[in-house]
């Protein structure tokens, strides 16, 4: 039972550790993401339903116990509906995590952490990227969208952009 207890607690705390880095992490990928108002909504839906909603569901519910630790060491795919914590990111790290993929996103803020979350930079162009965020974005209430968006324009004035 101890071991069950230690083996829980360091997940835990890798889980803490990697959403620490993700919503500090400095904006690394590519290209800023595109202002919300020109992105095409209806080309990053066809984009998610071909790319994601296979991993974070049809409705951006995201995968059962998207919290907890898999028997594969990693988390599931989060929703990206306002029950999960999408909203809770700036634009670049979103941006980047996608295009990069978990993994080399991580390790490029210095953690290990095993991501179930693929890379689509090869898949996928900046402004398909980008266009998939801003359907998402389209999905949420005013309160997260805006909320997203101040910490997105905090972040880009502590860069001086």
């Amino acid at each position: 039972m101890k071991g069950v207890w230690i083996g829980t607690g360091i997940a835990l705390a890798l889980a803490v550790a990697a959403g620490v880095t993700f919503f500090t992490a400095p904006d690394t990928g590519g290209s800023a993401p595109q202002n919300f108002a020109e992105a095409d909504i209806e080309m990053g839906r066809a984009l998610y339903a071909q790319s994601c909603a296979v991993c974070h569901g049809a409705n951006l519910e995201g995968q059962p116990d998207w919290q907890s630790i898999g028997p594969d060491g990693k988390l599931p795919a989060p929703p990206h509906n306002v029950d999960g914590h999408t909203w809770h990111h700036k634009d670049s790290v979103l941006f980047a995590y996608t295009k990069l993929g978990g993994q080399k996103f991580l390790a490029d803020q210095g953690m290990e952490f095993e991501s179930g979350m693929p890379s689509f930079g090869d898949q996928l162009s900046d402004t398909e990227i980008n266009n998939i965020l801003a359907f998402i974005k389209s999905t949420w209430p005013d309160r997260e969208r805006e909320a997203q968006a101040e910490r997105t324009r905090a972040a880009l004035e502590l860069d001086g952009n």
